[in-house]
């Protein structure tokens, strides 16, 4: 990543994986990307779920004077191959790995020489969707006994983007997001388990905070719901 700073190399910094030169540079970066820094927010627990998972060994010394430069060019060319497929292997994990919420805000800072470096902060940390919500204009909806949430949305040249809050729901359950067209129309935004502890319960108080995505246009939605796979209707958000 030495010649530019990929939003991909999220992954390889959380990880640990970036050497000196491009750790600085991407820390750089992260001053003036927010979508990065959410990004590395969640994958604040991946370093500890992909322990063991380290640098690939720098490829053997060149070959003495006098021996067969072919030898030494494929034993580079192998040794890049190793490296481009640890770098896949670590991002795709990172990626299977993100749902893992890390709770953590990034912030930052300088060294006294002027080396900006990551601050974090893992009690005041918003995910994306909270953040969406709480910035938002929430709809209040109507719940089943003891649930309650409501609804930040937004129109998209996609569709609908909605941002959910809900509390009150003892798990475990299996739950949609779905919105309702005008004409009846049902396509499901989003889709999540509760566990056994729920949220927005005594002994879990924290609601839940999920995004979720139409492709009908907010103009033509009458409301929106959100059921388990049993059909229990929990919430209703009417616009």
């Amino acid at each position: 990543m030495t010649s530019r700073v990929e939003h991909t190399d999220v992954g390889a910094y959380a990880l640990g994986l970036l050497e000196t030169d491009d750790r600085v540079a991407f820390e750089a970066h992260l001053l003036i990307c927010p979508s990065c820094r959410d990004e590395l927010a969640d994958l604040a627990g991946v370093a500890s779920v992909l322990h063991g998972i380290g640098r690939v060994e720098e490829p053997d010394p060149p070959s003495p004077e006098g021996q067969d430069d072919v030898i030494d060019l494929l034993r580079r060319r192998k040794a890049a191959d190793r490296r481009t497929r640890r770098g896949t292997f670590v991002i795709g994990m990172a990626a299977a790995v993100t749902l893992v919420a890390g709770g953590l805000t990034i912030g930052t800072q300088l060294d006294a020489d002027g080396t900006p470096q990551v601050a974090q902060d893992h009690s005041s940390h918003m995910g994306p969707a909270e953040q969406f919500y709480v910035e938002g204009k929430p709809i209040e909806g109507k719940g089943a006994a003891g649930v309650t949430g409501g609804l930040v949305v937004e129109s998209k040249g996609w569709g609908t983007h909605a941002a959910l809050r809900l509390a009150g729901v003892q798990g475990p359950l299996e739950c949609e997001l779905i919105s309702v067209a005008r004409s009846g129309e049902r396509r499901v935004m989003t889709g999540w388990s509760v566990p056994p502890a729920g949220y927005g319960v005594p002994g879990s108080p924290d609601p839940l905070y999920m995004h979720g995505g139409s492709a009908t246009p907010l103009q033509d939605i009458d409301h929106f719901e959100v059921v388990t796979s049993a059909g229990e209707k929990l919430l209703t958000v009417e616009l």
